[in-house]
């Protein structure tokens, strides 16, 4: 391992952390030529999963404050790609949904963010891709980040 300016050899936690901020970099720079941001395009993702989520859940479930994802929900929403209506049982929750349109985006973008993860793996073997996959999941779950097996 390249140790850093100081001789030591960077600590998992930093790597983790680079690797966020590297990945997020790539991410957007192929989202922006959609016109989403990574926040934007998560939210999609999220209700590409599980339709019907109310603003907190999916602020939970994005990793962004619940004002933040309202923002993003209000963006989405004016640009068609996502609709939200009330909850049947509690009229102030509003549960939102992909439209058509935010489907079909979410497609396009899938394809360039799949790219950006393959150029990421590129040198690695598939047993080292497993490996990285199963411990990356392991370190989320140990400190009760979600994701179930």
């Amino acid at each position: 391992m390249e140790p850093t300016d100081d001789g030591k050899e960077p600590t998992l936690l930093y790597l983790v952390g680079r690797m966020d901020r590297v990945v997020r970099r790539a991410i957007g720079s192929v989202l922006k030529a959609q016109g989403l941001s990574v926040n934007q395009y998560t939210t999609l993702s999220v209700l590409d999963r599980r339709s019907g989520l109310s603003n907190a859940q999916l602020a939970r479930r994005s990793l962004v404050s619940p004002q933040s994802m309202n923002e993003v929900l209000l963006t989405l929403e004016e640009r068609g790609l996502v609709r939200r209506q009330a909850h049947p049982d509690h009229g102030r929750i509003l549960q939102a949904r992909l439209t058509a349109r935010g489907r079909a985006l979410l497609m396009r973008c899938d394809a360039e963010v799949h790219e950006v993860e393959a150029r990421m793996v590129s040198g690695m073997r598939d047993e080292d891709r497993t490996a990285l996959r199963r411990a990356l999941l392991g370190g989320i779950r140990s400190l009760q980040g979600g994701l179930r097996e």
